[in-house]
């Protein structure tokens, strides 16, 4: 028999093994020319390959590693193929992102129960095996570590909070979170009141921590600014009184020779409070009709546009000069 009429086998799967992801979908592998009859075959007890997920399959035997088991994940969820459109959207979310993220307080993805994934409302994909389904209105934009696509931060630490009972480890998550500076302590609120967390005492507890985590960061940073950009000394933390009269409110640093003020903004949405904040802007609108010009910043500001930030102060005491006279206000500690 000549070499050309010698009958073709199967074609060679090796190809296919040896990819660096090693994670495809039937529909991936029926592209490739793997028909049903030699997945099946494949997958058999012992076999090669196996089905780890429903229509997702790994091709090699044993324990997926983590980001394969990320992989496929997502894969079910409805990400599409690399170079493909279509077939929805999904990112992974949870402690699962957070270990991608790599924070040191969640267990590495090999040791997690369950992998978390974030996907739109409409989705019609159900949690089944390890795999637990997130859903939003609006999908956050993702974040790619590692290739794969995760929640921002302050989304994915909520998803982790909503399976967490320890206190401790709230608290540590949390604390985490702003210690890196991954996210600010305003957003991850943001994040656990639109979840509806914060009825849930541990939850509120780790909360109060982490805004006064949050704010001792930011006034570190403020200091931190007017050091390494040369600003005058201002006095830290005071209140503005009338002379004999009212209170005119709270400053984070104030010059008084300027007659310049800064506020830090580290609110969040647990201390939604309409009265306080309509008492703090009648006071800033007292301070200016004083004379007295009141620069606004927040934790966020300061950590991305320090050299920004001492700019503006720069230029308000700067601009004391061209100003109106100033009235006198009384300077107390907090």
């Amino acid at each position: 028999m000549s070499h050309d009429a010698t009958p073709l086998g199967p074609r060679p799967l090796v190809h296919l093994e040896r990819t660096r992801r090693r994670v495809m979908t039937a529909r991936e592998l029926r592209a490739h020319g793997v028909p049903a009859a030699v997945l099946q075959e494949r997958c058999r007890p012992g076999g090669p390959w196996q089905q780890v997920l429903p229509d997702v399959f790994l091709l090699h035997a044993g324990p997926a590693s983590g980001e394969e088991r990320v992989h496929a994940a997502l894969l079910y969820a409805g990400l599409p193929p690399k170079g493909q459109e279509g077939g929805g959207d999904a990112m992974v979310t949870g402690l699962a992102a957070l270990a991608l993220h790599g924070f040191t307080g969640v267990p590495p993805l090999e040791a997690l129960n369950q992998v978390d994934v974030l996907v739109s409302r409409g989705r019609k994909v159900k949690d089944t095996g390890e795999v637990r389904v997130r859903r939003a209105h609006t999908l956050p934009r993702a974040r790619h570590v590692a290739g794969l696509p995760c929640a921002p931060v302050a989304r994915a630490v909520a998803d982790a909070v909503a399976v967490l009972d320890d206190a401790r480890a709230v608290r540590a998550l949390l604390t985490e979170a702003v210690r890196t500076g991954d996210c600010e302590p305003a957003a991850v609120v943001r994040e656990l009141n639109t979840a509806r967390l914060l009825d849930r005492p541990h939850v509120v507890n780790a909360v109060d921590a982490l805004l006064a985590e949050g704010r001792a960061i930011a006034e570190s940073r403020l200091y931190e600014m007017v050091r390494r950009y040369g600003l005058p000394d201002p006095v830290w933390n005071v209140d503005l009184r009338l002379p004999g009269g009212p209170y005119l409110g709270s400053v984070d640093a104030y010059w008084p020779d300027h007659a310049v003020a800064l506020e830090l903004d580290a609110r969040a949405p647990r201390h939604d409070d309409p009265q306080l904040w309509t008492q703090a802007r009648r006071a800033r609108e007292h301070l200016d009709r004083l004379g007295i010009e009141v620069v606004r910043t927040t934790p966020k500001k300061l950590r991305t546009s320090l050299e920004t930030q001492a700019a503006v102060v720069r230029t308000a005491l700067l601009s004391a000069a061209d100003r109106r006279p100033h009235g006198y206000v009384a300077v107390l500690p907090r």
